[in-house]
C-alpha cells in the first residue's frame, strides 16, 4: 500500500510546493494537493502536510520532510508488528 501525501494549496508560500514536487517523484507514495485541508491555523503559521490522515507540521520545509520521513517509517514499522501479532494468532 502507498503511503497517502497530501498538502494544502493555501500553504505553499512556505515553500512546501518543492517538498511536494519532491516527494511526488518517489513511486512508493500517492502525493495530493488540495485547495483547504482544514487546518488553516497550522497553514497560516508554519509548514505542514498529512501523512496517511496524520498532520505533521514544523517550523522549517527541511524539517517538515524529516518529520515526515520519520512518521512514514514509524507508521510502516506499526503495520508491520500489527500484521505479525494477526499473523500469530
Amino acid at each position: 500500500m502507498k503511503t497517502m501525501i497530501e498538502f494544502c494549496a493555501s500553504n505553499m508560500h512556505h515553500g512546501t510546493d518543492r517538498l511536494m514536487k519532491k516527494l511526488e517523484a518517489n513511486p512508493d507514495f500517492d502525493v495530493i494537493e488540495y485547495g483547504c485541508l482544514g487546518n488553516c491555523g497550522e497553514c497560516y503559521m508554519f509548514p505542514f502536510g498529512m501523512v496517511n490522515g496524520e498532520i505533521i507540521a514544523a517550523d522549517t520545509v527541511e524539517e517538515l520532510e524529516e518529520r515526515m520521513m520519520k512518521a512514514i517509517e514509524k507508521q510502516q514499522a506499526d503495520r508491520e508488528a500489527l500484521d505479525r501479532l494477526i499473523d500469530d494468532m
